[in-house]
């Protein structure tokens, strides 16, 4: 079963890493945020169905208060008013929505949270991926490159590390099957991203800055793979969905990314 997964796993990646580079690196810069928002909003998607089973409705106002998040942050970052209106317009919605839409009183608290903070969690931390694209000029792809190997890199070697070393538990009561060992080659996996990158297609970064920089990223991304668990768990769901072969949901595959995207952003742009 795990080899046949590894497989459509890789099977995966093979497909959609081309599409996604030649969308990078030949493409405008909108038409790459197009795919995030597009992104965003299957994550939002998966997120509400978890926390507002059942309730199509407040699963679609979900969704589109993530994506109003995000246009705001990509579209609107010149104009404070324009952020401060949807930043305070979204939460007004997410408490006031279980008033209209009530469902059982004992899960109101879930979704009123919900309704606040996943717009914010998903549409506002995504879309800084976009705006690495967008604001790193002509390196901005290359930005995303690293960014994404930083993930998924991790991922990877936490995946090899955890499978053939992995002998001591992680948090076991979150994610029964990370370890320690696992972590620590989420770890290599990222700093492997980093030396890559500054050594090879991104010479801007010193390699002082892009190793610690990938570990520290790579280090809270994997806390964002426990956040997700974490949810997943609470709800009592398996996958977040099912449209990423090998991987489940969109969830299951950009949960690290949600963390590490930020954190390179503010990296780049305050550096």
């Amino acid at each position: 079963m795990a080899k046949s997964n590894l497989t459509v796993r890789v099977l995966t990646a093979v497909v959609f890493v081309p599409l996604l580079l030649a969308l990078l690196f030949v493409g405008p810069a909108w038409g790459f945020y197009a795919l995030v928002a597009a992104a965003t909003a299957v994550g939002a998607s998966e997120l509400f169905a978890m926390t507002h089973p059942g309730d199509r409705v407040a699963q679609g106002i979900g969704v589109g208060l993530t994506l109003a998040v995000s246009l705001a942050v990509y579209f609107a970052t010149r104009d404070a008013r324009v952020l401060l209106a949807v930043f305070c317009a979204v939460p007004i919605v997410g408490v006031l929505l279980p008033l209209w839409r009530l469902g059982q009183i004992e899960t109101a608290g879930l979704r009123i949270m919900a309704n606040v903070a996943a717009p914010f969690y998903v549409g506002a931390l995504f879309c800084t991926i976009a705006l690495l694209r967008r604001d790193m000029g002509a390196d901005g792809p290359r930005w995303v490159v690293m960014t994404l190997t930083f993930a998924w890199l991790a991922d990877t070697g936490g995946y090899f590390a955890g499978r053939f070393l992995g002998k001591h538990k992680l948090y076991e009561k979150v994610s029964p099957k990370k370890t320690r060992e696992g972590f620590y080659g989420s770890l290599a996996g990222a700093t492997l991203g980093a030396v890559v990158a500054s050594l090879w297609y991104l010479p801007s970064i010193p390699i002082t800055h892009a190793v610690p920089l990938a570990i520290f990223a790579g280090a809270l991304g994997q806390m964002g793979d426990l956040v997700e668990s974490l949810l997943k768990r609470s709800t009592g769901i398996k996958d977040s969905g099912w449209i990423v072969p090998g991987h489940g949901g969109l969830l299951d595959r950009v949960d690290a990314l949600l963390i590490v995207s930020p954190i390179v952003y503010l990296y780049a742009a305050f550096r």
